[in-house]
C-alpha cells in the first residue's frame, strides 16, 4: 500500500515536486506528439486525484491541470468541496453504479465509463426536463475482453451506442477503454488500436463524428498518444516523490 507523505512536508515542497513531475510529464507528452506528428493541442491530460487529498489537488489546479478524475464518490467528496470555488473540470472516470448517479451529476462534468443500457436509463431519467445542456458522456469498451474490466462487449457496442445517439441529455463524446497492466507497455498497443478501430466503425456505421478517445495511463500513456488518445488518465507519474 502506499502511503503519502504530504503531512511530512509543507506546501512549498510539494509545490516543486509537483511542478517538476508535471514538467517531465509533459515533455514525454510533447515527445510522444512528435513521434506521431499529434498536434499537443489535441491531447487533454486529466489529473486522476483519487490517491491524494484536497491539499494536493488544489495545488495540481495552481499549477495549471483543470481537469480532474475521480472514481469513488466517498473519496471524492471532501475534494469536490474544499475545490468548489475553483474553475475545475471533474471527470467520472471508474464505474457508476445506477443508484450513485443522481448524487455524481451533482458534481461531475464528463462521465467516461457509460457501459450498459441502465446508466443510460438512469443518466435519462435523472436529467429529464432539467432544461440542461446534453451531458458528455464516453462510451467504455472492454477492448481486452478481461473479466475484470468494465466496459461494453464487442457484440453490444452498437446497440449502446444507438441509444447513447437517442438520448437526448447525452452528448457522445468518444469512446474510453482500460488496457491491462503491462511491465512492457508496448504490449498494450493492440488495445488502443483496437479501440480507435470500433471508433471508426461506429463513425461509419451511424455517420457521426466520435472525436475523442480516453485511453492511456500512467504507465502506457506514450504508447495510447500514438494510437490516438485524446484524454489521458493520469495519476502515478504526477505524484512521484511523495509517496512513502
Amino acid at each position: 500500500m502506499v502511503i503519502c507523505r504530504c503531512g511530512e512536508m509543507d506546501s512549498r515542497e510539494i509545490e516543486s515536486i509537483l511542478k517538476q513531475n508535471i514538467e517531465s510529464l509533459e515533455e514525454r507528452i510533447q515527445e510522444s506528439c512528435r513521434r506521431a506528428s499529434r498536434d499537443r493541442g489535441e491531447i487533454r491530460l486529466i489529473a486522476v486525484t483519487k490517491y491524494v487529498g484536497a491539499e494536493v489537488a488544489r495545488l495540481l489546479v495552481s499549477l495549471g491541470l483543470k481537469d480532474l478524475g475521480e472514481n469513488r464518490l466517498q473519496v471524492a467528496a471532501p475534494k469536490l468541496e474544499a475545490l468548489a470555488d475553483l474553475p475545475v473540470c471533474w471527470h467520472w472516470i471508474g464505474h457508476l453504479q445506477t443508484n450513485k448517479v443522481k448524487n455524481a451529476l451533482k458534481s461531475f462534468h464528463v462521465f467516461h465509463s457509460v457501459d450498459r443500457p441502465s446508466l443510460v436509463e438512469a443518466f435519462n431519467q435523472r436529467r429529464a426536463d432539467s432544461g440542461q445542456e446534453p451531458l458528455p458522456v464516453y462510451l467504455q469498451v472492454n477492448v481486452s475482453g478481461e473479466e475484470s474490466k468494465f466496459g461494453t462487449k464487442a457484440e453490444e457496442i452498437e446497440k449502446l451506442g444507438e441509444m447513447i445517439l437517442e438520448s437526448p441529455q447525452l452528448d457522445w463524446l468518444g469512446l474510453m477503454t482500460m488496457a491491462p497492466f503491462e511491465e512492457d507497455p508496448e504490449k498494450t498497443r493492440p488495445v488502443f488500436a483496437g479501440l480507435r478501430e470500433v471508433r471508426d466503425r461506429l463513425e461509419a456505421r451511424f455517420g457521426i463524428s466520435l472525436p475523442r478517445l480516453s485511453m492511456g495511463m500512467s504507465n502506457d500513456f506514450e504508447i495510447a498518444i500514438e494510437e490516438g488518445a485524446t484524454d489521458l488518465r493520469i495519476g502515478t507519474v504526477l505524484y512521484e516523490g511523495l509517496w512513502g
